[in-house]
């Protein structure tokens, strides 16, 4: 029962951002300022603002905003982001990474990602916890099955802590809907 619900829970890793937003709205800011009866104006919005558009946004953590790359990195980096969340007890970004596998932990009669978590949180010690902060994917260890499909294993997981199958466990990543989900 313990290892369905870390399971469960580890499935919902997650986070991907990038700066194509960013790009369109300095693109079609200059193409605004390009009227004629404003070039003064215009000078010096287009010329400012778009510098600090495209400097600001994407430190900005436009988390969701705009699709992840769908790339091994990508999926690499939705992981770090879940694995980060699950060290910090985030419910909110460990729920929103995971849901596909919470989604199929509850129908099969586990419960709630929320209620879940809640117990898989108390199931990580403390150094686990602190080294799940900062921990990283080795990127020679991890599965491309398809261009939609990543296996993570737990045997990638790089920290200061030494996690098994039963701590962590092995999942699958799917990109859905412009981002990677666990689903598995």
């Amino acid at each position: 029962m313990v290892g369905v619900a870390v399971s469960a829970c580890v499935a919902l890793v997650a986070c991907g951002c990038g700066p194509d937003k960013a790009k369109d709205d300095a693109d079609a800011k200059p193409s605004k300022s390009s009227q004629p009866s404003t070039s003064t104006r215009t000078e010096e919005p287009s010329a400012t603002p778009s510098a600090s558009a495209r400097t600001k946004k994407p430190s900005a953590k436009p988390t969701g905003d705009q699709p992840a790359p769908r790339t091994k990195q990508g999926a690499i980096q939705r992981y770090e982001q879940y694995l980060h969340a699950l060290g910090r007890e985030d419910i909110d970004t460990v729920c929103e990474v995971a849901a596909p596998a919470a989604k199929k932990a509850q129908d099969e009669g586990v419960g709630p990602c929320t209620s879940t978590y809640a117990t898989v949180f108390k199931m990580i010690s403390p150094t686990q916890k602190n080294a799940l902060k900062t921990a990283t994917v080795d990127p020679q260890r991890v599965a491309v099955r398809t261009p939609d499909k990543i296996e993570m294993p737990v045997a990638a997981v790089r920290s200061s802590a030494t996690f098994t199958e039963s701590d962590l466990g092995n999942y699958t990543l799917e990109y859905l809907k412009n981002n990677w989900y666990i689903t598995d």
